[in-house]
């Protein structure tokens, strides 16, 4: 999870993205930020994000993002 923090931070550093459940919602993340994010997940931690995953309640917080990541994991 730290490691995705990172991620996180690097792309769009001024988020609270430990405490914050509406990346999307309130437009911190936009699609730009998303594709950079599911390239450095991909990268980052051996997993395929198909478009399917692609949905605001997968991207709304780290928390969220962490969960996909970590069933992405089990499927592949």
């Amino acid at each position: 999870m730290e490691k995705l923090i990172e991620i996180l931070e690097e792309i769009q550093p001024n988020a609270d993205y430990k405490n914050c459940n509406s990346l999307i919602d309130d437009e911190i993340l936009d699609s730009f930020a998303i594709l950079s994010i599911i390239g450095e997940i991909e990268d980052e931690f051996g997993v395929s994000v198909t478009p399917a995953e692609i949905v605001p309640e997968n991207f709304n917080s780290a928390e969220a993002i962490w969960k996909m990541i970590e069933k992405l994991k089990e499927i592949s």
